[in-house]
Formats: structure tokens, sequence, C-alpha cells
């Protein structure tokens, strides 16, 4: 595709390295440039509206440019517009950020640290249990769990925890030290005739085998999402949660709840371990929390994580991490404003009533002949394509299916993000139900669109 000269999109080609991007394929059609948004909506530099079905990346719980966070902002740009937490430094919005997470905790929760992003806040635990470990005598564990299938970040140690190959493949990852157990998507993994309790148990029973297959003295954490997002809105079958748990107690394994997607109501429940039932002994959230207004993201520990640390940070005479914008005042005062209005406008509701009403939409579409699976919860959904639906199998390569949906969904007006051969959905959580229905309905005519191209639509 030409761009004229000097045109943004020109310029972006000319000189910008994009992530999660074939920078090849950009230098040929280069970027979709967005000017503005409000609401669930943004609009191209060419004045053409998009529903933004995914909230950016996840993220824009309260839509597009609402005005009070757009003040809370203004406001302490004005009084204070930066200072750290280093060396006993505090401010005022930061130490509010942290009482009030703590109070929303999911479970009783000592201490609150702050970062800038959901890697960084996941990249933050792995060193925190590592010093623990030696706080506590225990230098063997230092290995750390996660799941194929699982997104947890893009540092060399989150993107490690992370379970997709394209974050791992020509990094030379995942490290040493880090694990990947089975992916609980039922649909896909389990076996003929086989429940989603039995899956789930098998589930448990595959990492329990890792686990003494390693030693259950070196290992230090299980990272698991509520619900898997980018690995394609992976809805953990019946009693997984509650069989995972069980093996690690078993053997003193400490849980860290991924929240950064599913946190601040996006699952119907204000946390997505409310709706699971998990019970963790830390907790990473992100993206919602400021609603991406300002880049900041918070870890939370209990008690047993917290007092091993303050220990050897007593012992050594510092904790030697941090960041020069962790805690950041102009964006711990914009989480206030945000956590403030999905309480005051009742949005972990709308999440769970707009949700259940977007999932039946979703589901409306079972029949159609690229539709394998609907899946998802509250106001976060998954549909994953398929060209044979006894096989479960698309086109290849893998991503080309879906790919195509999504370029057709784009040019219909409704942005969203193809995770290999699954669309996901997770729309503002300010959505009604008729722009649910909207949403859908053009996503709909994109089903038919690339039907048509391979010749499978039918009547």
């Amino acid at each position: 595709m030409t761009h004229a000269p000097n045109s943004p999109e020109a310029r972006d080609v000319a000189h910008h390295l994009h992530g999660y991007t074939n920078a090849v394929r950009h230098e040929e059609i280069g970027p979709l440039v967005i000017d503005r948004g409000e609401g669930i909506y943004v609009h191209d530099i060419h004045g053409k509206r998009y529903i933004e079905a995914m909230a950016g990346l996840w993220s824009v719980g309260v839509g597009f440019s609402e005005p009070r966070l757009v003040e809370a902002a203004t406001k302490q740009m004005r009084q204070l517009p930066f200072y750290h937490t280093f060396g006993h430094k505090s401010q005022g919005p930061v130490i509010d950020l942290a009482g009030e997470l703590i109070s929303l905790a999911p479970v009783p929760m000592s201490k609150v640290f702050f970062t800038n992003s959901g890697s960084e806040a996941n990249d933050t635990v792995m060193k925190l249990l590592r010093y623990r470990a030696n706080a506590m005598g225990e230098p063997k564990r230092k290995k750390f769990i996660s799941r194929i299938r699982a997104y947890h970040g893009v540092t060399l140690a989150s993107a490690s925890l992370t379970g997709l190959p394209a974050n791992h493949r020509s990094f030379d990852l995942p490290i040493d030290g880090v694990l990947h157990t089975s992916s609980p998507h039922f649909w896909r993994e389990g076996r003929p005739g086989e429940t989603e309790e039995a899956f789930a148990t098998r589930c448990a029973e595959d990492l329990e085998a890792m686990i003494l297959a390693e030693g259950p003295e070196t290992i230090c954490a299980m990272f698991g999402e509520p619900v898997m997002g980018a690995g394609g809105v992976v809805v953990p079958p019946a009693t997984y949660w509650e069989k995972i748990q069980a093996v690690l107690q078993k053997y003193g394994i400490l849980l860290v709840a991924d929240e950064v997607i599913c946190g601040f109501g996006r699952t119907g429940n204000f946390w997505g371990s409310q709706t699971y039932g998990m019970k963790p002994n830390v907790l990473t959230c992100s993206k919602q929390l400021s609603s991406s207004y300002l880049p900041i993201s918070a870890l939370m520990i209990d008690e047993s994580v917290y007092r091993p640390i303050a220990e050897e940070s007593g012992r050594i005479g510092t904790l030697g991490h941090g960041f020069t914008a962790g805690g950041h005042p102009v964006a711990a005062a914009v989480a206030l404003e945000n956590i403030a209005i999905i309480r005051e406008r009742g949005l972990v509701d709308n999440a769970r009533v707009v949700g259940a009403h977007m999932q039946k939409r979703l589901r409306e579409l079972s029949g159609h002949p690229l539709v394998g699976e609907v899946r998802g919860v509250g106001l976060v959904a998954a549909v994953e394509l398929v060209v044979d639906k006894a096989a479960k199998t698309a086109l290849d390569p893998v991503g080309k299916l879906g790919g195509m949906v999504a370029n057709f969904l784009q040019e219909e007006g409704v942005i969203s993000r193809a995770m290999g051969e699954s669309i996901a959905f997770c729309p503002p959580m300010i959505i009604t139900e008729a722009q649910v229905d909207d949403m859908v309905g053009t996503f709909a005519k994109a089903l038919d669109r690339a039907a048509a191209s391979l010749d499978l639509l039918v009547g």
C-alpha cells in the first residue's frame, strides 16, 4: 500500500518499530492511525469510527475520553507532577491507592508494591519470591510453574512465564527454572467422553507429576490467570482451580494470581479470583487499574510473603529493587479516580449483566460454518474459528483464518484481535446491550465475508 509522502502512515513506517507486528509486512501496508476516542468508540485520522472491541488492549474499562480521569491527571500534574518512593519517600496518591487496593483485595493482603506494567509486576514477583526463598533458608526453591498458553508479560523473566511460542522463538526463552504445565482448554485438550471435572483432575495430576519430578523443595510458586487472556480467553473447566490449589497447598507452593486482564470487574466480579475461588498469596494487576490512561501496575503480597522479605531487607540494609516511575503520583491519582468510577457507575454489575448478553449473542453464532467454539465469562470472550468442525482445524498456516476474519471485521468497523484462530472480545465495561448487538452483528458480517471467500457459506 502506498501512502502519501510525509503522511502519518509514511512517517510511522519510516521511523517506528511496533510490538506484536510483522515488521516486513508493516513496511508494505503501514498502520491504522487512531486519532481520538469516546466511550466504546475510536476514530482514525480519516474520520472512520470503530467499536473498540478490545478496549485498547483489554484495558480501557471506563471507556475513552472520560472527563473525570482527564481532570484527575490535570489536578495532580499541577500539584505534584512526579515523585518517587525510594528511601522512605512517599506522596498522597500512592498512599491512598495502596490502601484502596488492600481494602479491595479478594483475600487478606499485607502490602502493595507499584510497577509500570503487568510484565514488570510479574517480573518483580519472581525477583521478590527468589529473595524470600533465600531469606527463609530455602535456596533451592527457585523454580516457577506457569501453563502452556499462559500470558504473563514480555520481559526476559515474565516472557518465560508466558507459554506462547511467539514470545519464545528467537529470544532464547524460556530461561532456566520456568516450567509449563498443561493448558486448561477443555474443548481443545479434553479427551473423548471426558467430563470437565475429569479433565480438571487430569490437569491437577499433571501438575503434581511435574512437581514430584522436579522436587517439591525446588518449586517456589505457580502463576495463573483466572481466565487466560492472550492465550485465547481460555476459561478454566469446572473444579479446575479447586483441584490445582489443593496440589499447591499439599507441597507448600505459593499461588500468584495474574489479574492484569481479569481484575477490576471484567469477569463480573471485582477480581477473577473471586469468580473462580482462587486464594492467591500474591496478586498482580494493571490495565484496568487506570483504564490504561497512564501506565501503572501493582502487586499485592500477603503477610507470609511480606514478612520474610521485610526481614531480609533489614539484614541487608535495603530492598534493592524499584522503578523510577513506580507509584507515579499522576498515574496513582488517575487509578484512584478510575476505581471510583467503576464503583459509582456499577461497572462490575454491568460486566456481569451485559456480559451475559454478549456471551449469549456470541453463542448464537455457534452454527456458523466457521465457528468452532465460543467461550468466555463476563465481558471477555473469544470465538475460535475452524473450517472443519469435527476435526477442530482451520487453515494452514496457523493464524491465517483468524487474521482474515479480523481484517474483515476491522473493515466493517470493529477493532478486535486475532490470537491464532481465536477472535477476542473485551470491550469497555461501559458497553450497553444495544452496542453489544451492533458489535456481534458486525462480527457476523465479517464471518459471512470470510466464509463466502472460502466457499463455505450455506443458504
